[in-house]
């Protein structure tokens, strides 16, 4: 099992600094199971991309973006590659203004700034000049743009089994009618039923899950022509107008973008044991 990134008494307690923030780098996958704790977490990678699981929801994480986890939320994590990230962990307390719900934020400078900065204290108390920094990186998760990034689950039955064969077949391009009669459905209540339990239409829902796996495979070095043609367009030129439309820009643009972002040149974990 990975190491956590802060000691799970840190991560449930209330004592201690109310902010606590870490940053790490290593040579391995990190793949932390489904578990939940009373701080509230965000969390972000340095370079690469993370794979992030809140309750009923998948999050694909790229560098220029973080994803916030309220306190006591069911939560999983994977790399792509080796680990490079950082958390922040907000006592419960102090999350009240923070949303209530899961979500992804486009990362700024500032933030990463002040999260580099906050990853290197070591006092139990945190003096005047770290609470203002402290209060930065809460001000910051307030006020960043929020992005959907984000791939909630269909709670009924026959759309989870939709939902499954679609995202373990991206490239089948059946239409929402053949969709419907495959799973016993009408095509009046799918559409319906999709976008109740999701917030998403059919195809939206569609795009977004052959999104989120576009960046995990642009990601992973993959050419641009292979991502499109195993994700079921029929030229790269559709696949790279979704995309930009989507995230605003081209998928070569939008990985450049984040790494040329500035990151720690040597980041290193600021407290032993973690939660993460």
């Amino acid at each position: 099992m990975t190491q956590p990134l802060i000691s799970p008494q840190q991560a449930q307690s209330a004592h201690g600094p109310f902010l606590i923030a870490v940053e790490q780098t290593g040579d391995d996958v990190r793949v932390t199971p489904s578990h939940g704790h009373a701080r509230g977490q965000l969390l972000g990678a340095l370079r690469g991309l993370l794979s992030v699981g809140v309750d009923n929801q998948q999050w694909v994480v790229p560098a220029i973006h973080a994803v916030w986890i309220p306190p006591h939320r069911t939560h999983a994590l994977r790399s792509h590659g080796a680990y490079a990230g950082w958390s922040v962990y907000i006592e419960e307390a102090a999350c009240a203004p923070l949303p209530a719900e899961p979500c992804t934020v486009r990362t700024s400078a500032l933030l990463r700034e002040a999260v580099r900065r906050a990853a290197s204290w070591r006092s139990a108390v945190l003096d005047a000049p770290q609470l203002r920094v402290a209060g930065v990186i809460v001000d910051e998760i307030l006020s960043l743009p929020r992005e959907r990034l984000g791939l909630p689950m269909p709670r009924d039955a026959r759309l989870q089994r939709i939902a499954q064969a679609l995202t373990d077949d991206l490239a089948d391009n059946r239409r929402l009618e053949q969709w419907a009669q495959w799973a016993a459905l009408s095509p009046r209540t799918l559409s319906r039923r999709f976008v109740d339990e999701t917030g998403f239409s059919f195809a939206e829902w569609r795009q977004q899950a052959r999104l989120l796996r576009a960046l995990e495979m642009l990601a992973a070095d993959l050419p641009v022509t292979t991502v499109a043609l195993e994700l079921g367009y029929d030229n790269v030129s559709a696949f790279i107008a979704m995309f930009k439309r989507a995230l605003g820009s081209t998928p070569s643009r939008y990985f450049h973008s984040s790494a040329a972002d500035p990151a720690p040149p040597s980041a290193t974990t600021t407290a032993t044991d973690a939660d993460a």
